[in-house]
């Protein structure tokens, strides 16, 4: 085994503590399916002065979206969907869907979607659907928001009915927008095992991999290794040192008790632990969930060549693809590795970060609790560093 430096690597996510960008972070990096280092530092519970260890319980936010991909790709390897496959298929009530016209200031002005949506457009999010998040304001947002899509008292066969109400934002296919897609993945699931969605995680993910703190909720003899929530000093200034509690994100008594929602899109919690065993499931050595050529076309952009990652009011991520499930790098950017190219990873809206990059056997997790922390300047440093401290520039 390389004779590995981690002291760098060990000093700069300290310094974000220190710093007051994150309250805490845990991390692991692996080579190969090796886990090579890991590093614990911080609060769980800055008020309490409750320091952060390796089995405390995370929000995953949208890194859950990683496990329902998997979740699809089984179903995929098993034959029993095909990614071409027409969602109504499975769930009638998303079919004849209708478009918002460009330039629409009522949700009434829509024409008839042009294709239907498929599979594949729902786990690379470019089906047309929306999440009514990230952009405040447009007839969209107000939307989502009036009709409560994300309630956490809906099962996912309500929130069907709720979609099934509204129209595309956008023509399946032609564009790509961040979505509830992956929710509507979970419904997929469900419908094609014929078991409840958290019912089939845990069977055919959890408990084979011995996950045994990945839940959509956290039972009380748990709570106590529940990190606390922190939102930062100023939302639209990530630079800005300063974290304040946040307990009642995304909503008051979150993830303390079962809820009908079992948000494919972002509803679980999870440990370090109990994710990098997840991640070492796609890695060589690992212990596999699924077969290495599905994996590989999991991997692989299936974007077409005009579409990127892109959020609202902000610059196109021109260096970002997207596979079956995340995000696939396919090109540099001066804020990443030069060998960054062909890594495949996400993150969650409370800062989780996943990364692998199959083409040079690395792999990386960080563990935190920023709200709206994903994508901030210390999600950078880590890559950097970490890459850095793998021998890799």
């Amino acid at each position: 085994m390389p004779n590995y430096d981690f002291k760098a690597f060990h000093s700069a996510m300290k310094k974000q503590v220190d710093d007051q960008f994150l309250p805490s972070v845990s991390t692991a990096l692996l080579r190969g399916s090796d886990v090579v280092d890991t590093f614990c530092y911080g609060f769980a519970d800055k008020e309490a002065d409750t320091p952060l260890q390796e089995d405390h319980i995370f929000r995953m936010f949208s890194s859950t979206k990683l496990v329902t991909s998997c979740a699809v790709l089984m179903l995929f390897e098993e034959g029993r969907i095909k990614w071409d496959d027409p969602i109504e298929t499975y769930i009638p009530e998303l079919g004849a869907r209708h478009v918002l016209k460009p330039g629409a200031l009522s949700i009434d002005d829509v024409e008839p979607a042009k294709t239907q949506i498929t599979i594949r457009h729902l786990m690379t999010h470019t089906s047309g659907l929306s999440y009514g998040l990230f952009d405040p304001g447009t007839v969209m947002f107000k939307a989502y928001t009036a009709a409560a899509v994300s309630h956490p008292g809906k099962s996912l066969s309500q929130m069907m009915t709720t979609l099934s109400a509204l129209p595309l934002s956008f023509h399946p296919g032609t564009q790509w927008e961040y979505s509830v897609a992956t929710d509507v993945l979970g419904r997929l699931v469900e419908v094609v095992s014929g078991e409840s969605f958290g019912r089939f995680l845990s069977r055919r993910i959890f408990e084979p991999l011995g996950m045994i703190d990945t839940d959509f909720w956290v039972p009380e003899a748990k709570l106590k290794r529940l990190c606390a929530m922190y939102v930062g000093e100023d939302l639209l200034d990530p630079t800005k040192p300063g974290l304040h509690r946040a307990d009642d994100k995304p909503f008051p008594g979150a993830y303390t008790k079962k809820l009908p929602r079992e948000s494919g899109g972002g509803g679980l919690v999870s440990t370090l632990g109990d994710t990098v065993k997840f991640i070492q499931s796609f890695l060589p050595g690992g212990p596999a969930l699924l077969k290495a050529d599905t994996i590989d076309l999991m991997y692989r952009n299936q974007l077409a060549s005009d579409l990127c990652v892109r959020f609202p009011n902000k610059p196109a991520f021109t260096s970002k693809g997207f596979g079956l499930g995340s995000s696939v790098t396919i090109g540099t950017s001066e804020l990443e590795p030069a060998e960054v190219v062909g890594e495949v990873g996400w993150g969650g809206l409370a800062g989780t970060i996943w990364w692998i990059n199959p083409r040079i056997g690395i792999a990386g997790v960080l563990m935190t609790q920023r709200y709206f922390g994903f994508g901030n300047p210390y999600s950078f440093e880590f890559k950097s560093q970490a890459y850095k401290a793998l021998g890799f520039k």
